[in-house]
């Protein structure tokens, strides 16, 4: 009986053990990407000379695309932090990249758009990435089938941080 509990001790610290540089490894991967992600897109307006806003406002147009939405739905989507969102869609304003106006039910709400200038700028993003989706395949060695895998995990640790959150584990 011993001789089995330690084997299973074993067997669950080899896992633990196995999990723990890859799960550090895919935190830190993670917020890598993010960063690249932004300076893809930073290259991307310099290269088609749109220096007036930076890469996190144009990744802003782009998620807002043709919807109109609150400050609230975009943090709820989970996109963006509080401070971070009010910040950009007011500098996006001034600049004339969204439009805003009061909710006709809710007059506390704020409701946003894009402007034409804002359509165009979230189609110059989204020509960028129709461009990737040409060689990712070819270039990047990225399959669909990769990348399916990918998001389902991804999904799942964003379902377990929240439940982290959600019921305080």
């Amino acid at each position: 009986m011993q001789n089995q509990a330690t084997a299973h001790e074993m067997t669950s610290n080899d896992t633990d053990g196995a999990i723990h540089p890859s799960y550090l490894r895919l935190l830190t991967m993670i917020e890598r990407l993010h960063r690249q992600l932004l300076d893809v897109i930073k290259d991307e307006l310099e290269r088609v000379n749109q220096a007036d806003i930076n890469a996190v406002q144009a990744l802003l147009l782009f998620n807002i695309g043709d919807s109109e939405l609150t400050a609230g739905e975009l943090r709820s989507r989970g996109h963006y932090l509080g401070s971070n969102v009010s910040y950009n869609l007011k500098k996006l304003v001034e600049a004339g990249y969204i439009s805003h106006s009061r909710s006709e039910r809710d007059r506390r709400s704020v409701r946003v758009s894009l402007t034409p200038e804002g359509f165009d700028v979230r189609d110059k993003i989204e020509a960028l990435f129709e461009r990737h989706l040409g060689s990712l395949e070819k270039v990047g060695d990225v399959s669909a089938e990769m990348m399916d895998v990918t998001n389902l995990t991804l999904e799942r640790l964003e379902r377990f941080w929240a439940d982290q959150i959600r019921y305080q584990l």
